[in-house]
């Protein structure tokens, strides 16, 4: 289910940036803005990144081997990090140095036919409206009660994040090239065009700082959430096991998490019971916590020991 949710979001992304990106670019060929430019030079990074999103996720799909004994699961987060190095150098920059560029010679040319600008501003402004609504019901299920904010900062999914992110900063972006062609139109001087660009690649940069350490913190290596670690250390005890002496996890992808415990069993137990019991803990921490579907457990006669 999360994954097909990425994948609608995903698609309506692509869709939305691919035909937004023309429209800017026809835009800025008729009213040389920067504005323009620089928007759709945003929406070609943000169309390729739907795409980079895409192959991660098809990636994540091959078949585990003897090199990968895991699998792949974590592509999603290596592409999901090039996105926001694609984010960063493709957008940011290049809209900073449009901003810059624009400002030092915004006597030199103003705008032909803003009007025309601003209508298209306005329609991608509608298109990106419905792929954030898109990227925002397939993530309501994931977020639950969370703040959106702690959503893009603990969840394990790496693409509806990032598609959020994106389009957040495609709408604000959006808005702020309105603004600058706005302010153009009203003063006859070009170098609110110049100072929107620049906002703009303000903007990307800080998105794109965001999810480099949101991404590069899930390719390192994420564990479980306090939440979904308290459910399977509650679920473990049972018949003949008393108790979790340790615990480490680690997801291996979004949807794969690896659980490796050390457990305490009741003494006395022979080798059957001992089978038994880790055959139904496996089973109640699967219920509790689906993604757990690689679990290795170490069974111990309780000593009372106790360790991180």
């Amino acid at each position: 289910m999360s994954t097909e949710g990425s994948t609608r979001a995903i698609v309506a992304a692509l869709a939305a940036n691919a035909g937004i990106a023309v429209a800017k670019f026809v835009g800025f060929a008729i009213t040389g803005s920067s504005s323009m430019l620089a928007e759709g030079v945003h929406s070609v990074a943000d169309t390729s990144n739907q795409g980079l999103l895409l192959l991660g996720q098809r990636s994540a799909t091959r078949k585990a081997d003897q090199l990968h004994p895991f699998g792949y699961g974590r592509s999603r987060y290596f592409y999901s990090f090039v996105v926001a190095l694609v984010i960063f150098a493709l957008g940011s920059l290049f809209a900073l140095y449009e901003g810059v560029q624009k400002i030092r010679h915004a006597g030199d040319h103003g705008l032909d036919s803003p009007l025309v600008a601003v209508v298209i501003l306005v329609v991608a402004i509608c298109l990106e409206s419905y792929s954030f609504h898109t990227a925002r019901k397939e993530s309501a299920p994931l977020k639950g009660d969370a703040s959106w904010w702690r959503f893009i900062r603990t969840s394990r999914n790496p693409e509806l994040p990032v598609v959020l992110l994106e389009d957040t900063g495609a709408l604000i972006g959006l808005v702020l090239a309105l603004a600058g062609v706005g302010l153009t139109m009203l003063t006859g001087n070009a170098i609110w065009d110049g100072v929107g660009t620049l906002s703009i690649g303000v903007l990307l940069g800080l998105i794109a700082a965001v999810l480099i350490v949101e991404m590069k913190s899930l390719l390192i290596g994420e564990g479980a959430t306090e939440a979904e670690e308290a459910a399977l250390r509650a679920a473990i005890p049972g018949q003949a096991v008393d108790r979790v002496i340790h615990m480490k996890t680690q997801y291996l992808g979004p949807e794969e998490l690896l659980v490796a415990a050390k457990i305490a069993i009741a003494p006395g137990s022979d080798a059957v019971a001992i089978a038994v019991a880790i055959d139904g803990a496996e089973a109640r921490m699967r219920a509790a916590v689906p993604q757990a579907r690689v679990i290795y457990l170490e069974p111990d006669i309780d000593r009372g020991e106790n360790f991180s």
